[in-house]
């Protein structure tokens, strides 16, 4: 995860913007970062796709609700934007687990792990939930609502 918060601040600064990075290592300190986020006046929270927050992701879009914060979810986190979620982007899930399949099917048959070649995701989501950004004051641009793979209204 640290080498993604690294590539964001690279691309960040490349557009002349800066990234905060907030880390939270258990839920006890979810409620410091948000504190630390509404602090910095942070204009988004992008929420990595870590075990911690896939397992209290009810918890975060909670916080984000409390405290206003425009909130984009990874879609390994959640493949769709429900109550509170603005924005979920990511690989298609299921490609994913059906990838895994096909590997594990192959070392099952023989082949050395080592020997197979990394896949990289072609195919991605993009879910935009347009009650949340109307409840956050915010509106998403059409061209961005036509971009979507789903539009929650």
């Amino acid at each position: 995860m640290e080498s993604d918060a690294q590539d964001a601040q690279v691309a960040a600064r490349a557009i002349g913007r800066r990234i905060l990075v907030v880390p939270a290592a258990n839920e006890q300190e979810f409620d410091s970062a948000f504190t630390k986020i509404v602090n910095e006046r942070a204009g988004a929270l992008l929420v990595g796709s870590d075990q911690l927050f896939q397992d209290r992701v009810d918890r975060i879009v909670e916080l984000a609700a409390r405290h206003a914060v425009p909130t984009i979810y990874d879609n390994i986190i959640t493949n769709s934007p429900a109550v509170g979620r603005l924005i979920s982007y990511g690989r298609l899930r299921g490609e994913g687990l059906r990838e895994s399949g096909v590997y594990v099917g192959r070392i099952l048959k023989g082949e050395k792990p080592a020997d197979l070649p990394v896949i990289q995701p072609t195919r991605f989501e993009l879910v935009i939930n347009l009650k949340t950004a109307k409840t956050l004051g915010l509106t998403v641009p059409l061209t961005l609502q036509v971009a979507a793979t789903k539009v929650i209204e």
